[in-house]
């Protein structure tokens, strides 16, 4: 079973940051400052689309700038304080390595964040590939499950796609693979429903189990 995992929000529990900073890039660039809540919407888009999202009517220098002070936002504050993996993610991750399944991560990350946090966490490890949101198609398109599922040779009903998002859960249905979502992300439960997930986790050790006992995982 090929098994991918979104990052932000699934993994790592870093959707309290990645406003934080987002906001700072607001107030660096001239641009309103939004709320909390309406930031954690567009988390898991890549950043082009999560700037265009939150901005239509903004210019592509605006957004540009926008996203180059995100970034050295979120790179000084991860630096100093790297964000934390969600409660049990690490044991599943080792877990589903151990019974030999391949893994990869779907991400709106940059390749470069990825890399980063990869080096700094040393899960990389882990993982046997990954698709980001700045060398491929951003989420909801299909596009990143779908070059998993080639470079893996395995059929949609061999894939899954785990994600705390609708935007995780829209993707999979696109790439005919298997949906499920995690409750402790930025997107709520009946949010996630509305995608018709295969099933909603509300912790890894939820995930496990049911990885376990519907999908053999």
């Amino acid at each position: 079973m090929l098994v991918v995992f979104d990052w932000d929000g699934t993994l790592m529990d870093s959707a309290g940051k990645i406003v934080r900073c987002l906001q700072q890039a607001m107030d660096e660039v001239g641009l309103e400052r939004l709320d909390g809540n309406q930031i954690r919407q567009i988390i898991g888009l890549g950043m082009h689309e999560a700037s265009s999202t939150l901005f239509p009517e903004a210019s592509q220098r605006q957004k540009s700038a926008l996203q180059q002070a995100y970034a050295r936002h979120f790179l000084a504050e991860d630096t100093a304080k790297p964000c934390e993996f969600f409660p049990g993610s690490l044991e599943l991750l080792a877990e589903l390595r151990e019974r030999g399944h391949t893994l990869a991560v779907a991400t709106g990350k940059s390749r470069r964040g990825l890399n980063r946090v990869f080096e700094q966490s040393g899960v990389g490890r882990y993982f046997d590939s990954s698709r980001c949101a700045d060398e491929t198609a951003s989420k909801p398109h299909p596009k990143m499950l779908l070059e998993l599922m080639a470079e893996f040779a395995v059929s949609s009903d061999q894939a899954c796609m785990i994600g705390d998002t609708e935007f995780d859960l829209h993707m999979a249905r696109q790439a005919g693979t298997i949906g499920v979502g995690v409750s402790f992300g930025v997107h709520d439960r009946p949010r996630l429903q509305s995608a018709r997930p295969a099933y909603i986790a509300d912790s890894h050790a939820q995930l496990g189990v049911w990885l376990k006992e519907q999908l053999g995982c």
